[in-house]
């Protein structure tokens, strides 16, 4: 068995190398545009490609005549889901969207629903091409000359994870979805911000959890950032780094990338993975710090958000002890740029109140979402919405510790006070395809 492990890691490393790592999809019906490879409602994903529709994606074609290119489009009723076979790294990923003879509204996602365009609308006729950047990741570990050394240790839910599996999946998503083109090509150059935590901050692959970690890229300039995400829920500082998160971040970072440091929720509980916020706690961050200074990287620690917990007048009741107040004594004694989300969760949560509060975090109904038959009542874990406005803060924050990063920031987007949240009838987000009743790890 080992023998056919060691086996696996050669081939899965040789196909990397190996692998192609630019492309130009026209999408529609029609023969494609020069030099692009055509992509016609058939098209569905294999390894042997390394490309297509994906996850039972339902699409269609439209064909309006005219430029081979922008002429025809693909859409569907429902969200559909493209993937393309990719080395783990960064890539700029160029979408044309709308329709010559109509209208259209498009939002984009990539890997377990990580937002990257927010409700693109085109008016009838018209087309525009947006860009972003996404960070492709597989659990692999390599050494300098990309020879495969090691793996993280996933958990069994992972295996269902739209990321760890060397593809780029986009899921686009909206009321009237028309994509004409898309082109990806690998960047090297933009600076990665690393997030490590936990539940609050993951890619939440299922709706209706979300983290504000995956709202995050949709506020950067496209070319500049990418946002690399390693949270995973349930996670404590001693497992994260247990199960080699940590170091599959080392491996592929480089300098002047950042690294964004949020764990309380679960290092608080008694147990094996127990830290003590002003010994062990503040311990090991320090050597997380020292890990990413040697390696030319900015450290960032961000303090917990609260959970929702109103006492009777309506004040938010502290039941992370004294984690964040031990956060914030390292980063003034390591000298080193603090994001005080805690600080900030207080102010937004006694903005909504106890009962506006509901509609940021997962409180629903029964039957809300398919198979979900009992109420969903948890005070730790976002709705898309609170995700959103969380980020917001963390965005506010970039800002106000004048990290050079902050200049990629989407202008418009950066001023933000938590004490007037934006409100939740303003908040678009179309459902993904994906739907689970069961609670992330972690409380």
């Amino acid at each position: 068995m080992k023998l056919i492990g060691v086996s696996l890691l050669l081939i899965t490393t040789i196909i990397a190398k190996s692998q192609t790592t630019s492309y130009k999809f026209d999408f529609g019906i029609n023969k494609a545009a020069k030099g692009y490879i055509a992509v016609t409602p058939t098209t569905t994903f294999s390894y042997k490609t390394g490309y297509g529709f994906d996850q039972g994606s339902e699409v269609q074609a439209i064909d309006r005549g005219g430029n081979a290119l922008t002429g025809d489009y693909i859409t569907s009723s429902k969200p559909f889901y493209f993937s393309v076979k990719l080395p783990d790294g960064n890539y700029d990923v160029k979408v044309m969207l709308g329709d010559t003879k109509g209208n259209s509204a498009t939002t984009v996602r990539a890997e377990c629903r990580r937002l990257m365009l927010e409700n693109i609308r085109t008016d009838f006729g018209k087309l525009v091409t947006k860009t972003f950047t996404v960070h492709v990741k597989d659990s692999m570990i390599r050494d300098a000359k990309q020879a495969v050394i090691s793996n993280v240790k996933l958990k069994p839910r992972e295996g269902s994870y739209l990321h760890w599996d060397n593809l780029l999946t986009l899921e686009f998503n909206d009321s009237v979805p028309k994509v004409c083109a898309v082109e990806i090509t690998p960047n090297k150059k933009a600076t990665t911000i690393f997030l490590a935590g936990n539940s609050t901050v993951v890619d939440q692959s299922r709706e209706p959890w979300a983290a504000w970690g995956q709202m995050i890229p949709r506020f950067f300039e496209p070319g500049t950032i990418a946002v690399a995400n390693y949270a995973e829920s349930g996670e404590t500082m001693k497992a994260f780094a247990r199960e080699r998160r940590l170091e599959k971040i080392f491996s592929l970072s480089k300098p002047g990338d950042y690294l964004f440091i949020e764990f309380t929720h679960n290092d608080q509980k008694p147990g094996g993975n127990h830290l003590d916020p002003f010994t062990t706690y503040k311990q090991t961050i320090k050597e997380w710090v020292a890990g990413a200074r040697k390696r030319g990287m900015t450290p960032v620690l961000v303090t917990s958000m609260h959970r929702r917990n109103f006492d009777s007048t309506g004040h938010i009741i502290n039941t992370l002890a004294d984690y964040p107040e031990a956060m914030r004594q390292t980063a003034a004694e390591e000298k080193v740029a603090l994001i005080d989300l805690n600080a900030m969760s207080k102010t937004l949560f006694e903005a909504w109140g106890p009962e506006q509060s509901l509609r940021a975090f997962v409180h629903y109904a029964a039957n809300t979402f398919p198979g979900q038959d009992k109420a969903l009542a948890d005070n730790t874990h976002f709705s898309p919405y609170g995700a959103y406005e969380l980020a917001r803060c963390v965005v506010k924050g970039m800002a106000e510790a004048r990290l050079p990063i902050a200049k990629y920031l989407v202008k418009e987007k950066i001023a933000f006070d938590p004490a007037h949240p934006d409100a939740v009838e303003s908040f678009y987000w179309p459902l993904s395809s994906f739907v689970t009743a069961v609670k992330p790890d972690g409380n």
